[in-house]
């Protein structure tokens, strides 16, 4: 007769923290369920004003990040993540630019709590608007990612490769703080209007204005990352003695100017198109935001090659590196997203 067989007990190596009756599981329950009293239900005025503040603070920090660069003042802090081996905050001895540094280092967290109190505004809409809330958290995950990135810059003494991608990640964040101003600002307007759902693309389109977005958004990703390279061989380093690309100034100026030509082009076309379609007000607006963005970038930019790159000249021109990718992620969006608002609850 054969003897029955014992249940097999549950091995130790298949028992997760996550089990249902986990205490972790118990604490996210409540995390979770405290953070949902307070977040709203549903898409709100402030949730609008909110992302709005988010993408201001990622255009800002560019801005900044400039400033600490043409100050001379990127090793103001001689360390990271403490300013200096023995202080986590400047010291007299470091003078204006541990100040310069060490203020900017602090600015991170303004962004960072500006990115927070999204996170948590639109909690309640992780399920129901999925896109919306993975954009807040990814513009919220890019945060201290960003940081170490400028740690890593510190640390290598601001080799100009490594400051290239702290700017370039700089500008994503303002990009993903741009897409999600446009979806946050979709979903008040058609609870406001009470109308059937609409889209981020709200009038007619065509291949050509599709395609016509398509260039914008390529050719200002490479105006972006050319501009790194005329950067890292300028003058402004960051430090007396921070290292400098070998390029030739002039060589390197007209390769970037290249895809400036073309987003240019581009541009201006896609506003005719536009123009000349039944197109919505949102998509003329964006259109005319993008000319005037370009515009301005390329005035600015041809003025202070010209005038050998004065400081104040360099500062406006960081501002409307932050504008440009604000302009062309929204034109870009205006034609071609696919995001529809969901039904009001």
């Amino acid at each position: 007769m054969s003897t029955p067989t014992q249940p097999r007990r549950p091995s130790a190596a298949h028992h997760t923290p996550a089990s249902p009756g986990s205490p972790w599981r118990r604490l996210w329950h409540r995390v979770d369920a405290g953070i949902s009293r307070l977040a709203p239900p549903d898409i709100t005025r402030a949730t609008f004003w909110l992302a709005v503040v988010s993408l201001i603070t990622e255009i800002g920090i560019i801005v900044t990040g400039g400033a600490v660069r043409l100050t001379e003042s990127g090793l103001g802090c001689s360390t990271w993540p403490k300013c200096t081996p023995e202080s986590l905050t400047n010291t007299p001895e470091l003078g204006i630019h541990g100040y310069i540094e060490f203020g900017n280092r602090l600015l991170t967290f303004v962004v960072g709590l500006a990115a927070v109190a999204v996170v948590l505004w639109v909690w309640n809409l992780r399920r129901s608007h999925p896109s919306i809330f993975w954009i807040a958290v990814g513009v919220l995950a890019c945060i201290p990612a960003q940081a170490v990135v400028g740690g890593i810059t510190v640390l290598t003494g601001l080799n100009p490769w490594v400051v290239a991608f702290h700017f370039l990640v700089s500008s994503v964040m303002v990009c993903f703080a741009t897409l999600l101003v446009n979806r946050v600002a979709a979903e008040y307007r058609h609870r406001q209007s009470e109308a059937s759902p609409t889209a981020v693309v709200d009038g007619p389109t065509s291949p050509l204005s599709r395609a016509l977005a398509w260039v914008v958004f390529v050719a200002g990703w490479l105006v972006l990352y050319l501009g790194t390279v005329v950067t890292g061989t300028g003058p402004h380093g960051g430090d007396a003695d921070a290292p400098r690309h070998d390029f030739d100034p002039l060589i390197v100026t007209r390769v970037h100017a290249l895809p400036v030509y073309v987003m240019t082009a581009a541009a201006l076309v896609l506003l005719v198109v536009v123009l000349r379609r039944q197109s919505s007000r949102l998509q003329r607006i964006s259109a005319w935001a993008l000319v005037g963005a370009v515009a301005f970038q390329g005035l600015v930019g041809y003025t202070q090659h010209f005038t050998g790159l004065p400081i104040g000249l360099v500062i406006l021109h960081m501002l409307g590196t932050g504008l440009v990718v604000w302009a062309m992620t929204t034109a870009w969006d205006r034609q071609v997203s696919t995001y529809r608002t969901r039904p009001c609850l």
